[in-house]
């Protein structure tokens, strides 16, 4: 990969990390555009490592959410668990949503079927395409939320169900959190918070399986100009993620899913044709 190639890849990264519009999909998009070739072990741990600057910009946004506890005395005859538990609270959602993630995304990893689904814009396409089309209604079905609801024990559960979905390529990860979270009854922002949080333990784990799984291969990968493009690849997704971040909260609550409803749909299906005509999405062969 070149500098260009980086720079190009983690600018989309950071924009479409927290957006309905799949990151991982656009990756696998912007790769094939550029020529890189799918497959290798190197481009695959790039796609998630990145995403740690993205990762950062959450904890940089929302730094007192993450590192303010609950110093209020636990109730009288509590056990230590539940002190902890009690001070912890915010960790401890995290904790039982990114259960099922954990669960599913390793059962996919180890029978080399999310390494497939890396490899696929065929997939990405048409789920692109299906997502978009359900967020044209999601907002009419599920925005029903309140602000006098917050994230519980069983909500956060149930919202890392709806995570697991994002192991497809196109389905985005922040649509299936925020959608799920809508279900739950929390109102559009509450759900994109709570998406975002989500994202820091689930994003975390994904990246270091992947950087543990690249120090397992033969250490060739491992040279200067590879290093600094994962390096430059954190920095450029933290500063965009950063700012797109901001940005999002604001629209999605006053505007709701449809614009990226429909632009999902028109993505995939310029994508669709392309392939079914028989074009390669390469703009250099």
């Amino acid at each position: 990969m070149t500098w260009i190639e980086t720079i190009i890849i983690s600018i989309v990264e950071g924009l479409t990390e927290f957006l309905p519009v799949s990151s991982t999909g656009h990756m696998i998009i912007t790769q094939n555009l550029l020529g890189i070739p799918q497959g290798d072990p190197f481009v695959h741990a790039f796609t998630f490592i990145i995403q740690f600057g993205a990762i950062l910009s959450v904890v940089c946004l929302y730094w007192k959410r993450f590192f303010q506890f609950d110093n209020t005395p636990a109730p009288e005859g509590s056990t230590l668990l539940q002190r902890l538990r009690h001070k912890y609270y915010f960790y401890w959602l995290l904790i039982v949503g990114v259960i099922p993630a954990v669960v599913i995304g390793l059962l996919a990893k180890k029978s080399g079927l999310l390494d497939w689904l890396l490899d696929s814009v065929e997939v990405v396409a048409v789920m692109l395409v299906v997502g978009g089309v359900f967020m044209l209604y999601c907002d009419k079905l599920f925005n029903k939320g309140s602000d006098a609801n917050t994230v519980n024990e069983k909500r956060a559960f149930r919202i890392g169900l709806y995570q697991c979905i994002s192991v497809i390529p196109g389905v985005s990860r922040s649509m299936a959190t925020i959608v799920g979270g809508m279900t739950q009854g929390l109102t559009r922002k509450k759900a994109a918070e709570f998406s975002f949080f989500l994202a820091v333990p689930t994003m975390a784990g994904a990246t270091l399986l992947d950087l543990l799984d690249l120090v397992k291969e033969e250490a060739s990968w491992a040279t200067t100009h590879n290093i600094t493009m994962l390096v430059l690849g954190c920095v450029v997704s933290f500063i965009v993620a950063l700012l797109a971040m901001k940005w999002f909260v604001g629209f999605l609550t006053k505007y709701g899913f449809k614009a990226f409803g429909y632009y999902r749909i028109i993505v995939g299906c310029i994508i669709i044709i392309l392939l079914l005509t028989g074009h390669s999405l390469a703009m250099v062969d």
